[in-house]
Order: C-alpha cells, then structure tokens, then sequence
C-alpha cells in the first residue's frame, strides 16, 4: 500500500482524459433543466495568481455538482485580452501587442487547465480577436444609430514629455509614471454612451436582484446616485445669463451666501473678464491642470478658490451672491454649479471661514446649545426656517415642498430628479482596443462604417514609441477611407474603445461562441440566459456590473437579449492575504500557483484554498493550511487503497446491525446532506469539506470496529468518492477506477441521503463543570432537559467531576449538554 498517492502522473493522465473524451462539452439539451455558471475571465497577465485559483476553484466545485445533481450546466471560459499592459510591453520590450497577448493566453490556459477546470473550451472568447470585436463594434454601431452614442470635449491627462494621454491610473501624485513629468490637462473630442438613459432602470431593477449580496446592491445605487429636489436659476448680475444650480435642500435658498462654479465651467472666463479678476483666475485654471478628479473630490484636499469678480442674484431673497469657482466642484456632476449654505453645510462653512464669506443661518433647531449668532460648525439639525420670508416659522421638511412649489409657479426653477451616474466616456487613445467603427466625412460628419465592412481591423503599421496621441495615428493604411454615404475622401476615428465595453456582454457571446453570420442566435440566449451564477471579486461591484446590466438592457431594448438582467445571483469572493496583507510582487508576499501544485498537487491547491475560509471572506495564506490539506488526501487515498480491493465485490446492501454499523451509516448520510446543502444552496465549501473530513474519520474509526460489515464500508467509500470529487477531482477519479469502475466518475449522479438514518437512537452530549468541557457520554436521543440532568446525575463518572463542591445551577441543551454550575 502506497503511503502517499502519486498527483502528478495521476493529474496529468485524468486531465488527458478529460479532453480527449470532450467531457465538459455543452451543447442546447431542450427536455434539460439549464444552469449557466460563469466567473468573470480574467485579463492575460501571463501568470495566475492565488486570486485567480480562488475565484475558479469556487466555479469548478459548483459546476462539477451542479453536472452530478443532473443540470445541463454551460461553464465557459475565455480573455478580456484587450488593455494597456500589452502595450506597455509593446514600448518596453519591442514586441507586439498581439504575440504578447497570445503568448500569455496560451500561458494561463495551461495553467487553467492543469488546475482540472471543467471549461467548455470550445466556446473560448478572447476580446482581442477580429470575430469578437467584429461584433463589439456592431453593437457600437446600435448605440449610435439609436442616438446612445455621442462625441464631445473632455479634458484628458495629457503627459508633455511622452506627448501621449494618460489614463488616471498612469497619474502618480500628479507626474506621469512613466517619465516622472508634470502631468497636465487637454482638451480632446471624444466618444460617450448615454448610460444616463439608463439610469432610473439600472438603479429599481437592483429590486429584481435578491440573490445579489446587499453591500454589492448598495454600492451601485451610490455609484448611480438619485437624489430629489430642484433646479433653480440664480441671474447674474447685470447680465442676461442665468447659473442653474441643483439641490435637495430648497429650504435653505433663503440661507445662500455665495456660489460656485466649476472650474471647467464655460461661463467662468466671460464672468472673469472685466472683474478686476483674470490674472487670479487664470492662475488658479492653470494650477488644476495637475490635478485628477479623484484628487479634486478628496476628501483630504484643502479646499480652494478664487472670487470671478461677479455676483448673482438669489431668486427668492433678491440678495447679492459672490460668485466663486473651486477645485472642489466638478464640471461633470450636476450643472457644474453650486449654491453655498455655510450654516448648514460644512464644506461651505470651511470655505466661507476661510475666504470671510457671510454665514447666515436659515433653520432654528430650537436648541439651547446651539448659538445661531456665533457658530463655531455647520449644522444639519431639523428645525423651523426663520429668516426666509413667508416661510418662516415652517418645519424645514415641510417648507422643501412649499418652496419648490413657489419656485415652480415664479419661474424661478422646478422640481427635479438629479442622478450621480454620468455618461460613460468610452474613448481611449490607445493601439490595444477595439477600433471605433466611425468615420468623418466634411459633407457628412461622423457616420458609421458599413456593417457588411465589419470589423474594421487593427492594423499591423504601426509604431509604438510611447509618444503623440495614439499609435493609429503612425499607421499609413488605417486612417485614410471613403465616406460609407456619400463616396468622398474620410478619415477614421483613431481612438479605440474602453476596455470596459469588451467585458459587458461577453456572457452572452459564449451562448453562441463560434457563430460568424450573428452576434448570436436569439434561440441559443435564449436557453442560456441569464447567467444563473456569476463569480468574481468585489473590486467589480460598480464598473464591470453596472456597464453589463447598462448593455444587456440596451440589448434587450434592441431585441436581441433575451434577457434584461445578465446575472440571477453573484458571489463576491475575497481576496487572498499573506501576512495579513494582499499578496503583491512589491511587498514580496506572492505565492505562485505553478509552486504550490508542483509540491502538493492541483488537488491539494483547490481543497485548501476552499477549506481555508468562506468564500466571500478574505483567506489568509496557510503553508501549514496547504500541508494539512495534503495529508487529508493522502490519508483518503490510504483508506480507499486498503480497501479498494476487498469491496469491488462486495454487495452494495446492507444492514445495521450493530452500534458500530449505525453510528457509520449516521456518519455517512450525514455528511451527504451537509455537503449538499452547503454546497448547492449556501457555497459554504469550507464547511462541506469539514463535513467530509469527520465522515472519514468516522470511517477510520469504523474499520477497526468488530464485525464490520463490508457493504456497509463499501457504500461509505463510494459516496465519499463521490461528494469529495467536486472538490479533488483527479485523485476521485482514480480511487473511483480502483474500485472496478470502468467509467469516469465525471457522469455519475450525487448521491442521496436517507432522512431515517438521521434518527439516531443515542446521541453523544457533553458534560461541562463551570463551562469547560469534562466528560462526554451517550444518552438517550430525544430526552428534554430533566431527563438529562437525571441522565448525568446517573452516572457515575458525576460525582467525581463534583469532586466533593456544591453544584449551584445545572443547564441543560437537549441533545447537546449539561454545563453544572458549582462553588
């Protein structure tokens, strides 16, 4: 008998199997109940990371049960293979984005597969290639041609030196991080969907969405942001022009003392002229140009600003407003201006403090602690309006109303619905992405390229010297066309789309994967769809979800999704720690995959990595953990291997005859039903494998019992191959062959479990003196309270835990303790 089982030879040769006979092929069975389970493909770095290990270990054990409980289940896997990284290595290392991209590709999928994944690979996507994005771009066309899709100026981080547009990623503490110059702003025209339409869908079908977890839910209602309340117009002084403002508190109107433009605003530099102030605000549009939006909205950033050298004229009060721009307001949220209540909002108080502004309160919380003539803070106390006119002495909830109705009925402003969520920039001025299918024609401006020229390729002529706007713009081939409406001399757009675009309907396109005349059969989504199980990290909660429900509705506006909703139900796994900090090449904490499964094998690797913690919480990396795991499956294989050839003939009934047989064919049922249902409906794998581990030792235990019944052990092995196969698959496969099966395993069904079994006639209950456990002793199953106290009290092992003190309070938990109280 071997002591340790041989993975490596044992792995390699299921794996073989496994592809050759095409086992985890998927096919449209229409009398089958369908289940499409999917983690979120990863980009092709060149290497998986424990990460990754974690996230498709959780889809694989699901997907291998959910086969055994009889489910037709799509399992697909494929690249979101464009990305900047690529190009990177383009510029550094003088290879094409395509060969780098490729070699990784065929890299990971090695890796993938000797983790024993159970993927169709025959529906592979990756997003680099011509007949994915072919249809990437077909879809960008619909957006266009049903007004989604629109171009615009947008300042862009813009690197001087390299002469090239950065993304916010690129910008380190306002340099560039590839030469360490001063980053600034440009103005460029570039592509937006109208996600905004989208808005008040995305945001109440979240209510559709019970099997999503509540923090990932809330998140994306943040991210979209819903807020009621009006727009109100403030005239500048001495001129026609009006700065609308949005806000949720009307019932502070009376209270404002300034107001705040976004720098980027375009009123800011007529405002500017003539107001004694250019110089000052020049230099202050010049100071922001270092400066990302994320480092604007801060909360750490001092808050600045400078005086236009205007006013406006508060609509309800008639009073005077400076008017102010600040880095802390942004062009892209609401109108891009705001109105200031110092009294009742901190970030204004701040700034009215700092620049000498008027601070009037507007409500009285009515509170004896709170000086309205000397505040030292803000306030957002309910209370009554005073210093508002008619609508003094109103409760300030009730006067939000009464307030916007008065705007309304003056023409002042009205009530409105205001939404966080922006329209999504898509444009990138970058080689590795999808083209943009768009052409400029003089006599026709931006029109689309011909559906039947599709794709627009990415051509090979070009040059990546890290330097100008886009490598397209090196190319002498790409640019220069024909208008698709009229004939005449265009030009293609050169920028290439955000690679967020590629990642938002990819599940569907693996309902169809090879399909070259459609997007995909309607038939085919509509058997797979929606995506039953969607895996992946937390760090996609907002941008990956939210632009995948963004394309599947409009999709299914269309009429091509069946679907409006991609995912029924999302798990969120966490990351994986070393050294309680995530693993990272900086900190030197990584521990490689390709290590741990040469060592230990596949199986070891994805038995400890779901053995280790739940899979919505973070795992700390355990060598310990990883060795335990290991000689789990060396004492599994141990068992097996001594009995394996006395039970290949052995009848497969039997009888319970002794306490012995009962208790095993309790341990055995038992742990079918855990792992079950911790499996199909919780993924609580770590308790399942737990589960499985006290069935063996359960059977350890009874294969030194007199008068062992040899059916009984033979049906014990057969289901703990079968409930551990999910979870090491290779080493199940081949204990399964050892005992006379000729088949692989990959088609058996999971077993049952008898609820009878369950029923156990006596049942083991602790004993505890003052809450530290002393004894254990079997009882009776199904006695009440006294009846185990009386129990105790019996035995005799009773008086000699007292040993001679006073028992002062006995509890008792039916089935499961007694804890004595004594002096």
């Amino acid at each position: 008998m071997a002591d340790k089982y041989q993975f490596d030879g044992i792995e390699k040769k299921w794996q073989r199997h496994w592809e050759e006979a095409g086992l985890f092929k998927t096919r449209e069975i229409p009398d089958a109940e369908k289940y499409y389970l999917l983690e979120m493909f990863p980009y092709p770095s060149g290497k998986l990371h424990m990460g990754h290990v974690r996230n498709y270990s959780i889809g694989d054990v699901a997907a291998r049960y959910l086969r055994m409980k009889g489910k037709n289940v799509l399992h697909p896997m494929g690249w979101d293979s464009f990305g900047l990284p690529a190009e990177n290595a383009a510029i550094q290392n003088g290879i094409h984005p395509n060969l780098w991209t490729h070699d990784n590709m065929r890299e990971m999928r090695t890796q993938l597969k000797r983790l024993g994944l159970s993927y169709d690979w025959d529906r592979e996507v990756a997003t680099c290639e011509a007949e994915y994005y072919k249809w990437m771009q077909w879809i960008f066309i619909r957006f266009f041609k049903n007004g989604m899709a629109y171009k615009k100026k947008n300042p862009v981080n813009w690197c001087p030196s390299c002469e090239t547009v950065l993304a916010n990623e690129q910008v380190v503490d306002g340099v560039c991080d590839r030469c360490g110059s001063t980053v600034g702003k440009k103005d460029l025209e570039q592509w937006y969907l109208k996600i905004t339409d989208y808005a008040e869908r995305l945001l109440s079908d979240l209510d559709k969405l019970p099997g999503w977890p509540s923090k990932v839910k809330t998140m994306q209602k943040n991210w979209i942001g819903r807020s009621t309340g009006a727009e109100v117009d403030f005239t500048v002084e001495g001129t026609d022009k009006k700065l609308r403002i949005f806000t949720t508190r009307p019932d502070t109107l009376f209270g404002v003392t300034y107001m705040v433009l976004a720098p980027e605003h375009p009123f800011v530099k007529e405002l500017a002229a003539g107001g004694g102030q250019e110089a000052q605000v020049d230099a202050f549009l010049r100071k922001l140009q270092y400066l990302s939006d994320i480092d604007r909205t801060a909360t750490t950033l001092e808050k600045e600003g400078v005086f236009l050298g205007c006013y406006a004229v508060n609509p309800l009060s008639g009073g005077r407003v400076p008017v102010y721009i600040a880095n802390y307001v942004l062009m892209d949220y609401g109108t891009g201006a705001i109105m200031a209540v110092p009294a009742h909002d901190q970030r204004d108080f701040d700034f009215a403090v700092k620049y000498g502004l008027d601070i009037l309160p507007v409500i009285d919380p009515e509170c004896p602690e709170i000086d309205l003539s000397n505040l030292k803070e803000a306030f957002v106390a309910e209370g009554k309006l005073i210093h508002s006119g008619r609508f003094d002495g109103l409760k300030n909830r009730e006067a939000i109303g009464q307030i916007t109705d008065f705007l309304e009925k003056e023409g002042f402003g009205k009530k409105s619905v205001n939404f966080r969520l922006r329209d999504w920039l898509i444009s990138r001025q970058r080689y590795w992405g999808t083209p943009i299918p768009m052409i400029h024609c003089e006599t026709c401006g931006w029109v689309p390229e011909k559906e039947e020229n599709l794709p627009v390729l990415l051509p090979t002529d070009v040059k990546f010297t890290g330097k100008g706007e886009s490598p397209l713009h090196t190319s002498g081939t790409f640019r220069e066309t024909v208008c698709p409406l009229c004939g005449g001399p265009a030009v293609r757009e050169i920028d290439t789309m955000d690679t967020f675009l590629d990642s938002s309907w990819y599940f569907l396109r693996y309902c169809d994967a090879r399909n070259g005349a459609r997007i995909f059969e309607k038939d085919k989504a509509k058997y797979w769809m929606p995506v039953d199980q969607y895996i992946g990290g937390v760090e996609h909660a907002i941008l990956h979800l939210l632009y995948a429900r963004f394309f599947t509705k409009f999709l299914y506006d269309i009429g091509e999704s069946p679907v409006e909703e991609p995912f029924t139900r999302l798990l969120t796994q966490g990351m994986v720690l070393k050294d309680g900090k995530k693993m990272s090449k900086s900190i030197g904490n990584v521990v490689s995959p390709e290590e741990i499964i040469r060592k230990y094998g596949a199986d070891t690797a994805r038995l400890f990595i779901l053995f280790a913690s739940p899979p919505e919480k973070e795992l700390e990396w355990s060598d310990a953990g990883v060795e335990g795991s290991y000689r789990f499956l060396n004492r599994v294989y141990r068992l097996v291997d001594e009995w394996a050839p006395a039970l290949r003939d052995a009848p497969d009934s039997y009888a319970s005859v002794t306490a012995a047989d009962r208790e095993m064919h309790y341990a055995l049922h038992y742990a079918v039903r855990k792992v079950s249902d911790d499996i199909g409906d919780r993924f609580s794998f770590n308790t399942a494998i737990s589960a499985i581990m006290e069935l063996v030792n359960a059977m350890y235990k009874y294969k030194e019992a007199e008068n062992r019944s040899t059916a009984l052990m033979k049906n014990a092995v057969t289901n703990l191959i079968l409930i551990l196969s999910p979870f090491a698959p290779h080493l199940c496969e081949e204990m399964w062959q050892s005992l006379g099966h000729g088949q692989s395993l990959y088609g058996e069904r999971w077993p049952d479990y008898d609820e009878n079994a369950l029923i156990l006639d006596t049942v083991e209950i602790v004993i505890q003196i003052n809450g530290k456990v002393k004894e254990r002793i079997r009882v009776q199953s199904g006695l009440d309270q006294d009846a185990m106290i009386a129990k105790v009290k019996e035995d005799a092992r009773f008086e000699q835990l007292l040993a001679g003190r006073m028992p002062v309070k006995i509890v008792a938990v039916p089935g499961k303790l007694v804890n004595v109280v004594v002096q």
